[in-house]
């Protein structure tokens, strides 16, 4: 299998672009084929366990990399997540499914790949003969930053650069990363919102005065963030794995499949459920969920995407964001392959701050994706309602994704079909939002709020949170959204 930069650069093997990241035109690295299961293909699948299906399903996605080479890095990789199964499905009322993907050391869904990228990139790296130290810079709107901390901690080789919107976090996420412990790991916050962040680390990327500087430091850029196909291929893994799951339990039909809803800011995690679905897994509907910050929403129901709108910070950060990079990949798709309208695409978004697709290829969008959205008010109203009908208790993201799905139901008039939410964050994560919608008083910080929380509902907190709070700040550094760069080798001098 061979991948293509969404914006026109040549073809390049799985190895070389996950080392990469980004491609040199600034495109993202998609797949020209994508391989085809079938029903037997599931029940192979369903008859493993999770680091054997995600090993079988990353043979399938990356070429260069064997069954046999994968399987012991995702044994490693998913050893210390704290429920056996690695991605648990939990049952609720009215045919409804919950996939839990933060049962992983940061608590969060993003531990399901960045606890498989270390083990990819230093592979990718020894295939493509790269002596250099892997240098990752990400920016995270609040998940994606302590992962990535957390799986390349002192990897050798490697060294790791986040950067986080200052003020655009929870508690718990910021200090989960200024604690941040190892000697390759670098954390600054940015003045500016997540955007600001993101849109920094691919300036970065693209700046070639900065990449020689990298490169006469001996080091060379690539990326955690979701843009990277190593981060982005486990995450399809586990797509497959739960049809394959629901398949085997009887709760889902293959002739009648799933609808799968995501919560999601910047598209990636929804996009790998779209990529499930082009590889044969009975997905029927998408339903892509935001909160506030709704541009995903409104442009999956008009065809125009435009950021030039109001940011909301929201009780769901992770999805505040309003320029989601993986949409890109979606969006070759939708032109059928031509990266030249891609280039058009995102040309318009830079210089104007939108862009519309035309009429056939938002039938297209239409026919794959459902889009809602549900603000702080709606959010809280779910959590508490979970936690009154189901004794469910879920993050406001979780909760953001159950509600979109269940305003979806009432707009299709789809009733029948099995809902799949995707639970993107453990709710200890958000303990005080989460006490607040449950109405349970607290008074003190977040840690305060998460003991609260525990009293009240008698779900133990995680012990993770339950330690953060004596940990000490490592990582006080802060920046100007201009002077990421300078941060950057700033930290490889004070070696922070």
């Amino acid at each position: 299998m061979a991948y293509i930069s969404t914006r026109g650069a040549d073809a390049v093997s799985a190895p070389e672009a996950i080392v990469r990241g980004i491609a040199p035109d600034g495109g993202l690295y998609a797949p020209v084929n994508l391989p085809r299961l079938n029903r037997e293909d599931f029940l192979l699948l369903s008859q493993m366990d999770y680091p054997a299906r995600a090993a079988w399903a990353l043979a399938l996605l990356l070429d260069g990399f064997s069954e046999e080479e994968l399987l012991p890095m995702a044994k490693a990789a998913y050893a210390r997540f704290d429920d056996a199964a690695v991605a648990p499905i939990r049952g609720l009322s009215r045919r409804r499914f919950v996939l839990e993907l933060f049962h992983g050391p940061t608590l969060a869904f993003k531990d399901m790949a960045l606890q498989m990228l270390p083990h990819l990139m230093t592979a990718a790296a020894r295939k493509q003969g790269e002596k250099r130290e892997i240098a990752i810079l990400t920016a995270t709107s609040g998940d994606t930053g302590k992962a990535a901390l957390e799986g390349f901690r002192d990897v050798p080789g490697t060294s790791v650069t986040v950067f986080y919107p200052l003020g655009g976090v929870s508690a718990v996420q910021e200090k989960q990363m200024v604690t941040a412990q190892g000697q390759n790991v670098h954390v600054t916050a940015v003045k500016g919102n997540f955007d600001d962040a993101q849109t920094g680390v691919k300036t970065l990327f693209g700046d070639p005065a900065f990449g020689a500087e990298m490169n006469a430091r001996g080091k060379v850029l690539s990326s955690a963030n979701s843009i990277n196909l190593g981060r982005l291929a486990p995450q399809v893994a586990y797509y497959l794995s739960a049809c394959a799951e629901m398949l085997s339990r009887g709760e889902i039909a293959w002739e009648t499949g799933v609808n799968v809803c995501v919560p999601t800011g910047n598209f990636g995690n929804i996009l790998a459920a779209w990529y499930a679905r082009c590889m044969g897994a009975p997905i029927r509907r998408l339903i892509c969920a935001s909160n506030r910050n709704s541009v995903l929403t409104d442009f999956i129901r008009t065809g125009v995407y435009d950021r030039r709108r109001e940011f909301h910070r929201t009780i769901s950060p992770s999805m505040d964001i309003l320029i989601s990079s993986n949409l890109e990949r979606y969006l070759l798709e939708l032109a059928q392959g031509d990266t030249a309208q891609v280039r058009a695409w995102m040309g318009e978004l830079k210089e104007k701050g939108r862009y519309e697709v035309g009429g056939a290829q938002k039938a297209l969008l239409n026919g794959a994706f459902f889009g809602g959205f549900a603000d702080d008010e709606a959010t809280k109203e779910t959590i508490a309602g979970l936690w009154k009908e189901e004794r469910y208790l879920t993050d406001p993201h979780t909760a953001v994704a159950m509600r979109v799905a269940e305003d979806c139901r009432k707009e299709t008039g789809d009733e029948q079909t099995p809902l799949l939410i995707v639970s993107t964050a453990s709710p200890y994560k958000f303990s005080a939002d989460v006490a607040s919608a449950l109405g349970v008083k607290v008074s003190g910080d977040a840690f305060d709020a998460a003991a609260a929380l525990e009293d009240a509902t008698q779900i133990p907190a995680p012990q993770a949170v339950k330690e953060l709070k004596a940990l000490p700040v490592l990582h006080t550094r802060v920046c100007e959204k201009e002077r990421m760069g300078e941060a950057v080798l700033q930290g490889f001098a004070a070696g922070d």
